[in-house]
């Protein structure tokens, strides 16, 4: 498929063509990706192009307790249970990438989304994690483990600088996301919002290309998280493979954040055209996310 494919079709599998869809590739009967929200419950249809429900009357969801809640547990085999129900709506409501699980570890008990998380500990985190990830995946649904890396606090999260030591990152805040891979076999990551020493998350050259898809052995898809990307240079060369984001009046008219707008829109082309990103990169981005659509 990779082969039969233009430049063009290559990048545009890279960011979004709707609030919570992205292309596949028309010519070549590629079908696009559905994704939505999230950790505890598919979430209700939204509105192409803005945030607001579509207000489906056949649209219900089942609400499941939060993850901080499947945590306290302590139970694996409910894990799997509850990954494996939340994947089968999922699959009923035709998505084809579930916005979770969330693993992040607590560092404050003030941040915003930590019912979102499988709590404080990195083995329990790990643990309960993976069946839940198989779960998901057992319904020909993608688990999106979120949000990579350190995004441990909600307040100021698109621009906090996370400074801390190896011994911290891979003790404590990457177990959970190493076991989601390894064992879990995840089949896409969210980049995280804020920053890790210096550059943002989600196209971060020690995160993704060095841990992620260097030492893990990672195969899958980095998504960002909405509105996550800051650089077309560091989203091309640093891991991230699709964009997905907020701002945009869509399809209707001409707008300053147009979907071609993206980071990984028309800049990003115009850059490989230029040779600034070299072809392997653009390869092994289109080759991702097509591994995740067959998948």
């Amino acid at each position: 498929a990779l082969n039969r494919m233009t430049v063009e079709e290559k990048t545009r599998l890279s960011y979004a063509q709707g609030k919570f869809s992205s292309p596949g590739c028309p010519r070549l009967g590629i079908p696009e990706l559905w994704m939505s929200d999230g950790p505890h419950g598919v979430r209700a249809e939204i509105n192409w192009n803005d945030w607001g429900y579509a207000g489906w009357t056949n649209d219900s969801c089942t609400a499941f307790p939060a993850l901080t809640c499947l945590a306290a547990s302590w139970n694996p085999l409910l894990a799997a249970k509850y990954g494996y129900a939340i994947g089968e709506e999922a699959r009923y409501r035709e998505k084809d990438v579930l916005l979770g699980p969330g693993v992040n570890i607590y560092r404050t008990p003030l941040n915003g989304r930590n019912f979102e998380y499988m709590g404080e500990d990195p083995y329990l985190a790990s643990e309960l994690c993976v069946p839940y990830i198989q779960g998901v995946q057992k319904n020909g649904v993608a688990a999106c483990v979120k949000h990579y890396a350190l995004n441990n606090q909600e307040l100021w999260r698109g621009h906090i600088d996370v400074q801390l030591s190896d011994r911290a990152l891979y003790e404590i805040y990457l177990p959970a996301f190493k076991a989601a891979v390894e064992r879990g076999k995840a089949w896409s990551i969210m980049g995280a919002y804020n920053k890790v020493r210096g550059t943002h998350a989600t196209h971060h050259k020690l995160l993704n290309n060095d841990i992620l898809k260097g030492e893990w052995n990672f195969d899958g898809c980095v998504i960002t998280d909405w509105g996550a990307a800051h650089d077309t240079y560091e989203a091309a060369m640093y891991g991230l493979d699709i964009e997905m984001g907020s701002y945009t009046n869509g399809l209707t008219s001409e707008s300053e954040f147009g979907y071609d707008d993206y980071y990984l829109g028309k800049s990003y082309l115009k850059m490989v055209r230029e040779g600034k990103i070299p072809m392997e990169v653009v390869n092994d981005k289109a080759a991702r996310v097509l591994r995740l659509i067959f998948r």
